[in-house]
Order: C-alpha cells, then sequence, then structure tokens
C-alpha cells in the first residue's frame, strides 16, 4: 500500500484512533469523523486521467478533483491519496483503508451489491490500445474474438474483462494485469496485440510510448450499450457522508465550474453522464 508520505502519520493516527476508541467512538458516524479528524482519504487506482499521481506526488485526475470540489463544498478541505491496485479498491474501502473511491470505478450491478456509488460523474465508451498501424485490424471486442491468435489484454477487478467474454473473447486470449502501466508495457514488449480500457485512458496511454496508438472508440457490445458511467464508492453504511456527498455532487455537475475543472482532463460537456445510478444498478 502507497499513502502519500506527508499525509501518512496522520492517516496512522487517524486509523489508531478508530480502532482504540471507546464503543461511543464507534457510533461516531463517519462523516462526523472526517470532520472531526479534519481530512478524509480516498482509494485510487493510478489510472490516467482518472486518478493518479504526478511525478511530484500530487493526486489529480477527474475523480480526485471533482472530490475536493465536492468535499469542500461540505467543509472538507484537505484529501488523503492511498494508492491501491483497481482491483482491490472494493476490498480496501469495505476494510477501512480509506473512506471514499475515487478512481473513476464504472457502475454495475455487481459492484452496486458490494458498494454505494454516487451518481454517476461521466459517461464514457471503450478503446484499445495496439501497435503503430493495427496490424491485426481490431475495432471492437467482436474482432479479437474472431482471431483466436489475438491476446487482450485487461486490468484486474475492471469492466474490459466482462465486455470481452460477452463479446465471445476465449479466456486463454484474455491476458489479466494490475494496472495501466502493465498494460502499455504488455502492448509495446508484444505480449499481447491489444489493450482495453475506456477511450480517454487509451487515448492518454498512447501519448506514453512509441510505436502504439488508440483505435477508434466503440460503444456495443453484442448489441448492449457499454458505454460506462464511472462514479465515487462508498460503504453502504455510511448513509450520512454518502447522502452529503451525491447532493453536493448533484448540485456541482455540468456547471460551468464543473466542466472547466475536468477539460484538461479530456472530459468535457460531451461526457456528461446520460443515466441513473439507479438505472446502473438494475440494468
Amino acid at each position: 500500500m502507497f499513502i502519500f508520505s506527508s499525509l501518512s502519520r496522520r492517516t496512522v493516527l487517524a486509523l489508531a484512533g478508530l480502532a482504540l476508541g471507546s464503543t461511543a467512538a464507534f457510533a461516531q458516524s463517519t462523516l462526523d469523523r472526517i470532520k472531526e479528524q479534519g481530512f478524509v482519504r480516498i482509494g485510487f487506482a493510478n489510472e490516467a486521467p482518472f486518478g493518479y499521481a504526478t511525478p511530484d506526488g500530487k493526486l489529480t485526475g477527474e475523480a480526485p478533483e471533482v472530490a475536493r470540489a465536492v468535499l469542500a463544498r461540505m467543509g472538507i478541505t484537505e484529501v488523503d491519496g492511498v494508492l491501491t491496485e483497481f482491483g482491490s479498491l472494493i476490498p480496501g474501502l469495505r476494510a477501512g483503508r480509506f473512506d471514499i473511491i475515487a478512481a473513476g470505478m464504472f457502475i454495475n450491478p455487481k459492484r452496486c451489491e458490494q458498494i454505494a456509488f454516487s451518481e454517476p460523474s461521466y459517461g464514457i465508451g471503450q478503446a484499445f490500445l495496439v501497435k503503430a498501424g493495427n496490424p491485426q485490424g481490431l475495432t471492437d471486442y467482436a474482432s479479437v474474438a474472431a482471431n483466436p491468435d489475438v491476446k487482450l489484454a485487461v486490468m484486474a477487478g475492471a469492466a474490459e474483462g466482462d465486455y470481452a467474454r460477452t463479446a465471445g473473447v476465449a479466456d486463454g486470449q484474455i491476458v489479466t494485469l494490475p494496472d495501466q502501466a502493465s498494460l502499455l508495457a504488455a502492448v509495446t514488449a508484444g505480449r499481447a496485440d491489444a489493450a482495453a480500457l475506456s477511450a480517454l485512458s487509451i487515448a492518454d496511454m498512447a501519448t506514453k510510448a512509441e510505436g502504439v496508438e488508440a483505435t477508434k472508440p466503440f460503444g456495443e457490445v453484442d448489441g448492449a450499450s457499454v458505454k460506462g458511467h464511472g462514479a465515487f464508492g462508498f460503504r453502504k453504511e455510511d448513509t450520512a457522508l454518502y447522502e452529503a456527498f451525491n447532493t453536493e455532487l448533484k448540485a456541482f455537475l455540468g456547471t460551468p465550474e464543473h466542466i472547466a475543472l475536468v477539460e484538461p482532463f479530456g472530459f468535457g460537456e460531451d461526457y456528461l453522464p446520460n443515466l441513473t445510478m439507479e438505472e446502473l444498478c438494475t440494468e
């Protein structure tokens, strides 16, 4: 686990307080605890442009920046980032390592069974990272399924593995890796013919290495929409924190301040959500 060094002492103290507190302390809501301690811990997975650490250690990206703006409206002005592999974000939230997932995580019914999602903050389609010139002619998951020799890299715990299987991609074609950097390395080294992620992540990855490119985004798998809608995750028992955050988030989304904040990460009015959390949890 990586916690920003300037904040780790506070985090340790906060965890110690939780572990050693009285029965009354355990009755305190997470929102009250956060306001009392003066900061909140958020989990992120180092996936640009959704949530990532810059070389100098700053936590940024669409999700952390929107979270900061929303939390500031709630009177919470300090945010600690806890770097976590994507597949460990939900377990880490439920185990209390942090209080909010701010990683651009897509809402789906399976995840909704485990955590509470805010309303989505964006909606986006899929794309592949491939070698320059796209030698395999890959355009979507169906094109991967049609060629059994093709290897597709996906990130552990992310939606892309399920999308691929739905489209008929065999398990033997799927290479599961822990993070975005591993996906990029697999394609550049030839261990995978393509890597699948959201269109914005793929576009960002294509700028970070020579000899690779992004395919044109696509939005359907086997006739079903794969336009992912990302949101913030909360423990189901943290109702006060969830409701306060969600209220401010809904008021913030689509405002000029919101659009200006997310445009540097490739988001904007064209990426505003068109489905609700309830619709995404029950589809």
